[in-house]
């Protein structure tokens, strides 16, 4: 399976045509041209990888070649081919941006050992960026807790850890499913390599698959470089897709491809690139009814299944709320540079009564808020938000009709701005001042259809 794309300019036909054959039977893609000028009519209209080019040719030089790849193909990797003694004119491409250079008389095998080191090298940096963005990350993998199903959870992490099995992860919003999906890559065999997570929800369907798979410079109007998708993105490592559920069926049938080809094709290319990762797919729906009610696939529902988790909502392991409130405490002292005392055993009370609609990521919204405002004192009950409100089931008819008029505000700004955004979830989450997960919540809480076929009208919404 050929995995590589390279751009081979030298005026010289012999060593052009003898390299271009050694390069092929390596198993890489060859664009061979006998001068820069159609080297760089090449470069413009094919994705390259690599550019192994002669200095001194007609029409376009190569130091010339260089310059335009610095545009055009930024990624890709230069080496050069100099005539002994030109050592100095060599260092020169190099400074102006060549990778490696190597001198004539050539000797083949020493080219591929240095073509594969420089690819090697390339798809290495790509990795430890994305790496070094993760590394405070990774200090939020632990799972807090103590309860029977938290310590079933943990021992079921220490077991998947260890393989590279696909994972499902079940449970309402806000119960910490990508805690779970980090702390299974970064527990065993794939903590060296990258975790690339991805809202599926906030993925418009026109591109589900150029944000997946890439797509190469020209594909379509605005692609104006070639970009690496997020299957690329975590080849070795973990690719966590949030909110699965969401997925069209269209994009459902081109992920399950994907699985079980273990390659992609980027948009506007037609080279199949192979991908090694474990999917980890998390979701607070119900798939098995979704795929009775023919919104998701079976088949990729039995290749995403493999292993299954399901993470308990808070109410229903109340003897963790005391630990995560501890968590939580130290996490924002330390962030927000301030002391907090402790809380009071009202406000404790408080916090374990609570339903928790919104999970551990309301009860952390909680304790940051009370923090941020205990001015170094004691947190009590009515510093926590919530318990401010009246205790009592049935709230008066004024409360009623506030919250009612409130609520009907709030959807009909929302449904309005969604038609503005032509229903981009993502430009209306910001358009709104608000996280594209808290415009999800917002819309979930206001009964607002995802699916902008499904909208009602703003005439319809009061």
């Amino acid at each position: 399976m050929r995995q590589y794309t390279i751009l081979l300019a030298d005026d010289e036909d012999t060593l052009r045509k003898n390299l271009a054959e050694v390069l092929d039977a390596e198993g890489f893609d060859v664009i061979a041209c006998p001068n820069g000028t159609e080297a760089l009519r090449a470069l413009k209209s094919n994705s390259i990888d690599a550019i192994i080019t002669d200095l001194r040719m007609p029409g376009v030089t190569g130091m010339e070649l260089i310059g335009h790849a610095q545009k055009l193909a930024p990624d890709a990797g230069i080496i050069v081919i100099t005539a002994f003694g030109e050592v100095e004119t060599a260092v020169e491409a190099m400074k102006s941006g060549a990778n490696d250079y190597i001198c004539k008389p050539l000797i083949f095998d020493e080219l591929i050992f240095r073509l594969k080191r420089l690819l090697n090298q390339d798809k290495i940096v790509k990795q430890n960026k994305l790496l070094r963005d993760q590394v405070r990350q990774k200090n939020g993998t632990e799972m807090i807790g103590q309860s029977p199903s938290m310590l079933a959870i943990k021992d079921a992490i220490i077991r998947i850890s260890q393989t590279t099995s696909n994972v499902l992860i079940c449970g309402e919003s806000g119960t910490g499913k990508e805690v779970l999906a980090r702390a299974i890559h970064y527990g065993g065999l794939t903590s060296q390599a990258p975790f690339v997570a991805v809202n599926c929800g906030g993925l418009a369907d026109s591109l589900v698959e150029s944000e997946l798979f890439g797509y190469r410079r020209g594909a379509f109007t605005g692609a104006n470089s070639d970009h690496t998708g997020y299957f690329e993105a975590a080849d070795g490592g973990t690719l966590f897709l949030d909110e699965i559920g969401n997925l069209p069926l269209k994009s459902q049938a081109i992920l399950l491809r994907a699985i079980e080809q273990r390659a992609i094709t980027r948009v506007g290319d037609n080279r199949l690139r192979p991908v090694t990762i474990r999917i980890i797919a998390a979701t607070n729906r119900e798939l098995e009814k979704a795929i009775e009610a023919e919104h998701f696939r079976e088949d990729l529902f039995f290749r995403l299944n493999v292993i299954r988790l399901t993470v308990p909502p808070l109410r229903e392991r109340k003897e963790d709320i005391p630990l995560l409130v501890k968590h939580f405490s130290d996490k924002y002292e330390h962030e927000l540079n301030t002391q907090c005392p402790g809380f009071t055993p009202e406000a404790l009370e408080a916090l374990a009564n609570h339903p928790w609609r919104g999970n551990v990521r309301e009860l952390e919204n909680v304790v940051e808020r009370a923090i941020i405002f205990c001015n170094d004192r004691p947190i009590e009950r009515q510093d926590l938000g919530f318990a401010m409100r009246p205790s009592s089931s049935t709230p008066s008819s004024g409360c009623q009709e506030l919250r009612a008029a409130t609520h009907a505000f709030e959807r009909q700004h929302i449904l309005k701005v969604l038609n503005q955004m032509m229903h981009n979830k993502m430009a209306t989450a910001e358009s709104l001042g608000i996280g594209l997960s808290s415009l999800y919540r917002k819309m979930e809480e206001l009964d607002i259809p995802r699916d902008r076929h499904h909208t009602p009208p703003l005439s319809q919404t009061v």
